[in-house]
């Protein structure tokens, strides 16, 4: 298995991007690009769970970390993605203490946690691996709390001490969209918000993630103590792609016709 959760506490500095199409041809090119983890997205995402199946296919042949936001903490949604081998589970809209701890035990098995057995699943390379895959569960499955609602800031303490909780990430739009200021990053509220943030991760020994909106924003969060980086999507690099070539090849034609 993936070595991303102990990178991830040996305080190594990790960048990841999201996947939103559900097509593993494309997954397979965005992790070929440099990213040390790519995120699967079934909250937001185009694909289903089954899709998740042949995006870990694709992945397989590359060193790539696969992690999958889910949709909610339905323990049956959390097992069916770690069945399928991904290497951890980001969980948005966490409000409380008491979600957050129901959705980092959804990813134990008894009698610590919640989650179901099944020796023939591809995380255990069909039964082959089984023993294996459950002695080190705990130091392989990556859990990441996504900290993105008011409700969430008021009990941060008590999330951060959780001890299955490996990150805390900064949602920045929606939190930003729920303390009434969507997008305004800069902004004094914003700014506390996030400062409270990784001031409770750092009490706790949790790293801190952050979704980046540009590159080059990098430093600026690095110097606040984020470890753990997201930046851009597969659609998101598609567009902007498409759109450079397209405008490139419209600017040559007018200069072109403005030359006759």
């Amino acid at each position: 298995m993936n070595i991303l959760k102990s990178r991830i506490r040996n305080g190594e500095t990790l960048i990841g991007t999201f996947l939103s199409l559900g097509d593993p041809v494309v997954t397979e090119i965005v992790a070929k690009a440099g990213f040390d983890w790519v995120l699967i997205d079934l909250e937001h995402g185009l694909g289903s769970e089954r899709d998740v199946l042949h995006q870990m296919q694709a992945l397989a042949s590359t060193n790539v970390s696969a992690m999958v936001r889910v949709e909610g903490t339905q323990r049956q949604r959390i097992q069916k993605v770690l069945d399928l081998g991904v290497q951890g589970i980001v969980f948005p809209h966490v409000r409380d203490a008491e979600q957050a701890a129901k959705s980092a035990m959804s990813m134990r098995y008894a009698p610590e946690g919640r989650r179901g057995v099944s020796r023939m699943v591809r995380a255990t390379n069909f039964g082959e691996d089984f023993t294996e895959y459950y002695n080190h569960q705990r130091e392989n499955l990556l859990c990441v709390i996504q900290i993105e609602t008011e409700a969430a800031l008021d009990n941060l303490d008590d999330i951060a001490a959780i001890e299955e909780i490996d990150v805390l990430f900064i949602g920045p739009t929606d939190l930003s969209m729920a303390l009434g200021i969507y997008g305004q990053l800069d902004h004094e509220k914003f700014l506390e918000a996030e400062a409270k943030i990784i001031e409770a991760a750092q009490k706790h020994n949790k790293a801190v993630g952050s979704l980046l909106y540009d590159a080059s924003d990098f430093q600026k969060y690095y110097d606040k103590g984020v470890r753990f980086f997201a930046c851009g999507t597969d659609a998101y690099f598609l567009r902007n792609g498409a759109r450079a070539v397209a405008q490139q090849l419209k600017a040559a034609i007018t200069t072109n016709v403005t030359a006759r």
